[in-house]
């Protein structure tokens, strides 16, 4: 018998279907998670998902496999490299701002012990578990517009609400599989 997931992954590609079944809405408490997703989900910003997930490899490679501390000491000469990946998208503005945004991060981090303790605390430390049928869903809410503030005030690019809301469903701060999904009953208890 086929599993029912959220329609947005019901695609033919098989990538789509493996983050969806293994990673999307998965609670995670790991820093380069959380700043791998804020790359990503940046570098979304007006592409599609699919755009994107194509390119996680890349993205990979660029980015020192997410390692935050090593994308806080790129310099100039690096910047210009990554203007010339094909393995990202190689917009000046989102590059800019995913440098900046590590260097803001390991902030957060000492500030907060990890950057998870900071996120988590937008949600009270607890799932958002929300009840969607297929055609329902948030863009943003409440919680992803009062961490996009904040984020912003902090210096941050690139982390609107509507992109804080998809890295919050990414990494489980928000549970948001339809509740016909099979993955809603496995992540909603």
């Amino acid at each position: 018998m086929e599993k029912i997931r959220c329609s947005w992954a019901e695609s033919s590609l098989e990538d789509f279907a493996k983050y969806h079944d293994t990673e999307w809405g998965v609670p995670t408490h790991d820093d380069k998670v959380h700043f791998e997703f804020l790359i990503l989900e940046g570098a979304q910003a007006g592409l599609s998902w699919k755009t994107i997930l194509n390119r996680r490899e890349g993205y990979r490679k660029a980015f020192a496999n997410f390692d935050v501390n090593k994308v806080a000491k790129y310099d100039e000469k690096k910047f210009e490299q990554l203007l010339q990946d094909p393995g990202i998208i190689r917009n000046k503005l989102k590059i800019r701002a995913e440098i900046t945004n590590a260097k803001l991060f390991i902030e957060i981090q000492k500030e907060y012990g990890s950057f998870s303790k900071y996120i988590w605390s937008f949600v009270n430390n607890k799932p958002i578990v929300n009840h969607w049928k297929r055609s329902e869903g948030l863009a943003t809410s409440p919680e992803s517009d009062y961490l996009s503030k904040d984020l912003k005030r902090r210096g941050f690019k690139f982390v609107g609400s509507t992109i804080m809301y998809a890295h919050m469903q990414a990494t489980g701060l928000v549970m948001d599989h339809s509740i016909d999904c099979f993955r809603y009953k496995e992540l909603s208890k």
